[in-house]
């Protein structure tokens, strides 16, 4: 089961504090294709990004530290963009994730900080079942994730992985084509054949009989 516990935090954006729920434990029982973990009970998900209810700053809880000083363009974007949001809509779990990703390009992290957001923002979605955003979202991951990939700033070791995960967000938006075209590309990325044998593997399995449960 998940365990949840409420905490105060400190907005580096408007200095306001405000308590907001976190995970203390969970049970995870298994993971996706696209490695969304799935928990026992209560997902954990939702509550491992936290949100200013006055200005709508977000983040993980160490986004909130107390060292943390945000540039005057960010706090303006976040007043500006994130802040009227507050008012007009309940935020999900989706919602704060896309506000802490959005925050990151702002403060112009790397490519794959930006696409772990939008996944997860997408896995939030699966949980509360919107699939126009979901698909939204993993559009945005998979070009992040694919920006990440380009630029060099994913480790050797880990581009098969994440060329797999590029081609199994394309297959679940529906773009079966350019799915199969990053699947086919995980071969060449492969740097250990023995111990990413697994990867290899599930990349042909979603090219050539998709299905949902893998591990």
């Amino acid at each position: 089961m998940t365990t949840l516990n409420q905490i105060a935090l400190t907005c580096p954006i408007c200095s306001a504090t405000f308590d907001t729920t976190a995970v203390v434990s969970t049970n995870l029982l298994g993971t996706r294709t696209d490695f969304h973990e799935w928990a026992e009970g209560t997902q954990p998900l939702a509550f491992l990004v936290h949100t200013c209810s006055t200005c709508g700053y977000s983040g993980c809880e160490r986004d909130f530290a107390d060292d943390f000083v945000p540039e005057p363009a960010v706090k303006a974007h976040v007043w500006d963009e994130l802040a009227p949001r507050l008012a007009s809509e309940r935020l999900t779990g989706s919602d704060k994730f896309e506000f802490a990703a959005k925050i990151a390009r702002w403060q112009s992290a790397d490519s794959r900080h930006v696409a772990n957001l939008f996944l997860r923002a997408a896995w939030c979605c699966v949980d509360e079942a919107d699939v126009e955003a979901e698909r939204y979202f993993r559009r945005h991951a998979a070009w992040s994730f694919e920006q990440a990939l380009a630029s060099n700033e994913v480790e050797p070791d880990e581009r098969a992985l994440l060329t797999y995960l590029v081609g199994e967000l394309w297959r679940r938006i529906g773009d079966t084509a350019r799915a199969r075209e990053w699947f086919d590309r995980v071969a060449s990325q492969v740097t250990h054949p023995k111990d990413q044998k697994w990867v290899l593997r599930a990349a042909r399995q979603q090219r050539d009989t998709p299905r949902e449960w893998f591990w």
